[in-house]
């Protein structure tokens, strides 16, 4: 599935009549726009494999190890589910996010999966504290409004390998607005690009009567027309697009293994006879 002009066409029909308000805490903002993660995966490659006239999306990656299903009828509190099958290097893995999760934190991982950075990447604890989030003597970080908490769990006393979970709302007394969980075997660079989508303190659009997670969120009009707002989403599809192309070159590169050359036959002279 290719994204088409007419699909980002219709995209930008909907935001052009609707005033940007900058909507801080991230993690506050509410759902925005699933198309912000679906628009950038089909612009990477992938394709649509659910059914087109079906209530939810399953989008499957080209080598058809990754699938990403976005369930807005789901009877769970998961609406978004990314699964990761297992290869002979490389062991399968699961992850689940709930409803309000702002889809803008979401892509920071789908990104990091279909274009991962080139550099080492500081380890999400690193990411954490340095974005100011304070980390209690149990191991746990939390937002500084105190609404978001992300801890570690380990599978056994002797396993080294830990899974990942980040809650929004219920550690304030209240019902939990949204969730995230990576099994143990996520690669640390995807859960790195969702701490760092996370806890970016640049806001987040959304328009006037847009859905927030809570109350306290803080809305104020933003400096930016609809029309740079548009302009701004095209930029980033046409970058991740560029960036997944080139990832997908490398990787080819790096399994492609040329055949061994022959060593030239030699014609026998009359000294070697």
């Amino acid at each position: 599935m290719t994204l088409s002009e007419r699909q980002l066409t219709e995209y930008a029909d909907q935001i052009a009549w609707r005033i940007p308000f900058d909507t801080t805490p991230r993690h506050l903002a509410g759902p925005g726009d699933a198309r912000y993660v679906t628009h950038s995966l089909a612009a990477a490659g992938w394709n649509r494999t659910s059914d087109p006239l079906g209530p939810d999306i399953v989008l499957t990656s080209p080598g058809l190890r990754y699938s990403l299903q976005f369930d807005p009828q789901s009877t769970t509190s998961a609406w978004w589910r990314l699964r990761a099958k297992a290869t002979a290097t490389e062991p399968g893995w699961y992850a689940e996010f709930g409803e309000l999760l702002p889809a803008e934190v979401l892509a920071g991982l789908t990104d990091a999966l279909v274009a991962p950075p080139r550099k080492p990447q500081p380890d999400p604890w690193q990411m954490l504290s340095t974005a100011g989030w304070p980390v209690d003597d149990d191991g746990r970080a939390h937002s500084p409004d105190g609404m978001v908490a992300v801890e570690t769990r380990a599978r056994g006393s002797s396993d080294t390998a830990c899974s990942w979970h980040i809650d929004a709302g219920k550690h304030e007394g209240g019902p939990r607005l949204w969730h995230a969980s990576f099994a143990s075997d996520t690669p640390t660079h995807l859960i790195g690009g969702f701490i760092a989508a996370l806890t970016s303190p640049e806001p987040l659009q959304r328009g006037m009567f847009d859905r927030v997670a809570h109350y306290s969120a803080v809305q104020k009009p933003s400096p930016l027309t609809p029309e740079q707002v548009i302009d701004v989403y095209r930029s980033r599809i046409d970058s991740l697009r560029r960036r997944s192309r080139a990832h997908r070159r490398r990787q080819q590169a790096l399994t492609t293994t040329p055949a061994p050359a022959t060593p030239p036959r030699t014609t026998p002279t009359a000294h070697s006879r």
